[in-house]
C-alpha cells in the first residue's frame, strides 16, 4: 500500500502539503517522480516547477534527497518505511492543473501526488484533509475517487487501484453547490463552484438525456458506477478535461441556465456548455477507455505520439453537439448552425491546405497547443478538422450501407474490440471495422481524409440528406460564421481585440487585405481613414468603402507610429452557413440529426 496525505496548508499563500509513504521502498533505494503531462492536454506542463519544498526520513531519520532530473528524486538504499514530505504552490486556475485560495481549492493529481517509482502498479490510499481555521468549516469535498472514510462530500480517506488510477480522479474543495440525477440507473453528481444562481433543477434535467444518450450509444451497462461533473464558474472561463468517472469543467458565469429563462430556451452560452458537458462526457469511453496503443499505457514523463487524436477528440467533437439535437435539447437547425461555425474556422485559415489531421494529432505538443500569432495560417485543428472527417465518414458510411450502418456502429465495434478488453487501437485500426461494417474497401476516403489536404465533399454528402451548405464573406471581423450575413462586406482579413489605444490585431490572415499592406499581429490600430478606431467601430469604418478602394490606416508597431495603405476588398467566401431544404429534411436526413 501507498500511503498519502494531502491538506492544504496556507490557502492564502497558495500551498498544499504533501506526505507519501512507502512501506517498502526499493532495494536500490527509492525513486520518486512528478508527471511532465496530463492525459487528455498534449503539452509539456513541467509540473514539478511548483514543488516547493522536498524531504526525507526513515525511522525518524532524514535522508539525503538527489535530484536526478526535472522531475526525478533519488533516495539511499535503506529499510522502510520512508517517508517523503514536500509543498506544492497551486496557483494554476485552469481544469488541468491545482488551484488554492482562501474561496477554493482544486487539484489534479499529476499536479501534487508523487509517484513511488517501482511501485506505480500497488494500490493507494489519500487522506484529504480540510485547512485548519474557523473560515474553512463550511467547506465541502468532491471528488470521483472511491472513499474509506467520512461523510458524502466530506474530507476523509480515499482509495485507488493504483497510482494511473489516482491522478484520474480530480478533487474540488470548498463552498460549491451540488445537486444529483440518475442516468441509465446511474448516480450523476452535478457540483458548481464559484459565484452563481444558476438553475440547478434545469442543468439536471438536460444533463441526463445527454447522459443517456451516450450511455446506449455504447451500450449498457455504463463503465463507471458513478459519475461527476465539477465546474468551476468564472466571469468568462471555458474549458474542459475528461477523466475517468468525472470531468472537471470551467465556465463563464452567463453560460449557465438562468432561472428566468423560458422554458426550452437554450441560449447560446448555454448550448455551449452543454456541448462542452456532451464532450468530456463521450470521453468517458473514447479516449479514457478506447485509448491510442501508444497511450497503453500512458508515459507521463515524455511526448507520446499517436496520429489518432483526429478520432478521439474529433469524433468526440463531431457527437458532442450533434447529441443535442438527437435528444431535441436544440433544434435542428440550432445544430447546424454550430456545424456552420465549425465550418469556418476550418475553411478561414490556410492551415487545412498546409497540415493534414494526421500530421495534427502527431504534432499536437509542439503545435497545436504551442498556437502564435500564425496558427491559422499553417495548422488545422484535430479538434474541428476531426470532427468535420467523422462528419464525413458517419454519412459515408451511412451511404455505403443504405442507412443500415453509421458512425454509431463503428464506435460500438472500437468499444467492443478495444475499450472493453483494454487493448490499444492500432494507428491504422480505424480504417479495417470500417470496412468490416461496409464489407468494401474504403482506401480512397480515409486517404483523402487522414492523409491529404484536399477539402471533403461535404456539400453533396449533406445535399441528399436535406442540407444545403452555402458560403459567403464575412460580414464582419466579429463574425463567427454559422448564421445568413451580408454578403461582399469589406474586410481587412484580421482578427481583432479591444486595446486602450485602439484594435489590436490578434491575427493578421494570409490571404486578407492587412497582410497584403504590410500589417501584422500586434500592431495596433488606432485609425482608419483619419477615423479614431477601435475594435467596436472597425466594421462601421471599413462600410464607408466599396472594394478595390484604398485606405489610409494608421498603427503603432511598439512604440512607433506606423502608415499603410490598404486596398479594402470583401474577404473570401469562407464563411459557413447550412440551411435545411424548403421541402424539410430527408428520411436519411432526419435519421441523421434525430436519430429517428
Amino acid at each position: 500500500m501507498i500511503e498519502y496525505r494531502i491538506r492544504p496548508l496556507r490557502p492564502e499563500a497558495h500551498l498544499f502539503e504533501i506526505t507519501l509513504t512507502v512501506a517498502n521502498p526499493t532495494p536500490e533505494g527509492q525513486a520518486f517522480s512528478l508527471p511532465a503531462w496530463i492525459p487528455g492536454s498534449y503539452m509539456i506542463r513541467d509540473f514539478a516547477r511548483h514543488l516547493v519544498h522536498l524531504e526525507a526520513s526513515s525511522h525518524g531519520e532524514t535522508l539525503p534527497v538527489a535530484k536526478i532530473d526535472k522531475q526525478t528524486w533519488q533516495l539511499p538504499p535503506c529499510e522502510g518505511p520512508v517517508q517523503v514530505s514536500y509543498q506544492v504552490y497551486a496557483w494554476d486556475l485552469s481544469v488541468r492543473g491545482a488551484h488554492l485560495d482562501t474561496t477554493h481549492g482544486y487539484f489534479n493529481g499529476t499536479c501534487v501526488f508523487l509517484a513511488a517509482m517501482g511501485h506505480e502498479d500497488q494500490p493507494c490510499e489519500v487522506d484529504i484533509e480540510p485547512p485548519q481555521g474557523p473560515a474553512y468549516n463550511g467547506w465541502q469535498l468532491a471528488t470521483g475517487l472511491p472513499r474509506l472514510e467520512g461523510s458524502e462530500l466530506g474530507f476523509g480517506r480515499f482509495r485507488a487501484d493504483n497510482y494511473d488510477a489516482l491522478v484520474d480522479h480530480p478533487v474540488e474543495m470548498g463552498p460549491f453547490e451540488y445537486a444529483s440525477f440518475e442516468a441509465c440507473g446511474v448516480p450523476h453528481w452535478v457540483v458548481l463552484a464559484g459565484r452563481q444562481k444558476a438553475d440547478m433543477a434545469r442543468l439536471c434535467r438536460d444533463l441526463k438525456p445527454i447522459c443517456e444518450h451516450h450511455i446506449k450509444l455504447f451500450g449498457e451497462p455504463a463503465p463507471m458506477d458513478r459519475y461527476l461533473f465539477m465546474t468551476l464558474v468564472t466571469g468568462n472561463g471555458y474549458g474542459g478535461l475528461e477523466h475517468r468517472n468525472s470531468t472537471s469543467l470551467m465556465c463563464a458565469r452567463d453560460d449557465l441556465p438562468r432561472r428566468s429563462d423560458a422554458p426550452g430556451q437554450v441560449r447560446d452560452g448555454y448550448r455551449n456548455y452543454l456541448g462542452l458537458c456532451s464532450h468530456e462526457y463521450f470521453h468517458t469511453w473514447n479516449i479514457k477507455r478506447i485509448k491510442p496503443a501508444a497511450f497503453t499505457p500512458f508515459d507521463l514523463s515524455a511526448e507520446v505520439h499517436t496520429e489518432l487524436l483526429w478520432a478521439f477528440e474529433g469524433i468526440t467533437s463531431y457527437y458532442d453537439d450533434l447529441s443535442l439535437s438527437r435528444t431535441g435539447l436544440i433544434a435542428p437547425q440550432s445544430y447546424l448552425e454550430l456545424l456552420g461555425q465549425t465550418l469556418t474556422r476550418v475553411y478561414r485559415g490556410q492551415g487545412r491546405h498546409r497540415q493534414t489531421v494526421t500530421e495534427s494529432s502527431f504534432d499536437a505538443w509542439t503545435r497545436f497547443y504551442k498556437q502564435d500569432e500564425n496558427a491559422p495560417n499553417a495548422i488545422v485543428s484535430y479538434y474541428t478538422k476531426g470532427s468535420l472527417v467523422a462528419l464525413a465518414l458517419d454519412l459515408t458510411l451511412r451511404d455505403l450501407t443504405g442507412e443500415e450502418k453509421s458512425l454509431d456502429d463503428l464506435m460500438r465495434l472500437l468499444w467492443q474490440r478495444y475499450g472493453q478488453t483494454g487493448e490499444g487501437v492500432p494507428e491504422q485500426g480505424i480504417r479495417p471495422l470500417a470496412e468490416e461494417l461496409t464489407g468494401q474497401d474504403m482506401g480512397e476516403f480515409f486517404e483523402q481524409a487522414l492523409y491529404s489536404t484536399e477539402d471533403l465533399p461535404l456539400a453533396d454528402l449533406l445535399a441528399d440528406r436535406g442540407v444545403q451548405l452555402n458560403w459567403r464573406s464575412a460580414a464582419g471581423h466579429g463574425d463567427n460564421g454559422g448564421k445568413p450575413g451580408q454578403d461582399g462586406m469589406p474586410n481587412l482579413g484580421i482578427r481583432v481585440a479591444a486595446d486602450p489605444l485602439g484594435a489590436k490585431i490578434l491575427l493578421a490572415y494570409q490571404q486578407g487585405a492587412a497582410m497584403a499592406a504590410g500589417l501584422s499581429a500586434g500592431d495596433v490600430i488606432i485609425a482608419v481613414g483619419g477615423l479614431q478606431a477601435t475594435s467596436a467601430n472597425l466594421d462601421t469604418l471599413l462600410a464607408s468603402y466599396l472594394p478595390g478602394e484604398t485606405v489610409e490606416v494608421h498603427a503603432f508597431r511598439r512604440d512607433e507610429l506606423m502608415r499603410f495603405k490598404v486596398q479594402v476588398e470583401a474577404s473570401e467566401p469562407s464563411t459557413a452557413f447550412l440551411t435545411i431544404d424548403p421541402n424539410g429534411l430527408t428520411d436519411k436526413g432526419r435519421a441523421w440529426l434525430l436519430g429517428e
